[in-house]
């Protein structure tokens, strides 16, 4: 994965400090049963508590909803100029170390270019590294772990499941997600980049 940009950074370091005030939420795990569940809209889920989370946060569509619920919105819209977009990070930091599924620490919007508005299409799960082995949900570790100072070591998961990824439903940016409206030469190339790790 390429090093996560300046402004998600911002936001995370927000969401850490008023997270340690706070006390932040603790880490559990999910488990459950390898099956696949569809969204209202037919979408395919890897894992059936994608259900839930969807369930939980299908309100969010609502962008003045999530802000109710204590996710702090931001104007800084994140992208890779290879991968595609990861969109706005909405973080809650009451939730910044949850692996709930019904409780994701970032909510993720994307510009609608044809409407000028925000559009909810993701949700991200932020886990500060402690030491603790990686942490898991639905059947899956998280990404990383990342140092990015000021948000210091953490794991992180993404997963897209009110857009479409074509790279998959827990790859972190999607090739799909632009902040900038942009033409099918340039920024949409035919053959997408593989996800890059961190080394």
């Amino acid at each position: 994965m390429s090093a996560r940009p300046r402004p998600l950074m911002a936001a995370l370091a927000l969401a850490a400090a008023t997270s340690l005030a706070l006390g932040a939420a603790p880490a559990v795990s999910a488990a459950a049963p390898v099956a696949k569940a569809k969204d209202p809209k037919g979408h395919d889920f890897p894992h059936p508590d994608l259900k839930k989370t969807y369930e939980a946060t299908k309100k969010y569509k609502s962008e003045q909803a999530a802000i109710d619920d204590g996710y702090l919105r931001t104007d800084d819209c994140v992208e890779d100029p290879e991968l595609g977009g990861m969109g706005y990070h909405y973080v809650k930091p009451a939730n910044l170390g949850s692996t709930d599924p019904t409780r994701p620490a970032a909510i993720l919007y994307a510009p609608d270019h044809k409407t000028g508005k925000r559009e909810l299409v993701a949700v991200e799960w932020v886990v500060p590294n402690t030491g603790q082995p990686v942490p898991r949900i639905f059947d899956r570790n998280f990404d990383g772990p990342f140092d990015f100072p000021p948000v210091g070591p953490h794991y992180s998961l993404h997963a897209w499941i009110f857009k479409k990824n074509p790279k998959g439903v827990f790859t972190p940016y999607n090739p799909r997600v632009h902040c900038t409206p942009c033409t099918e030469d340039k920024q949409h190339p035919k053959q997408q980049p593989e996800h890059k790790q961190q080394p």
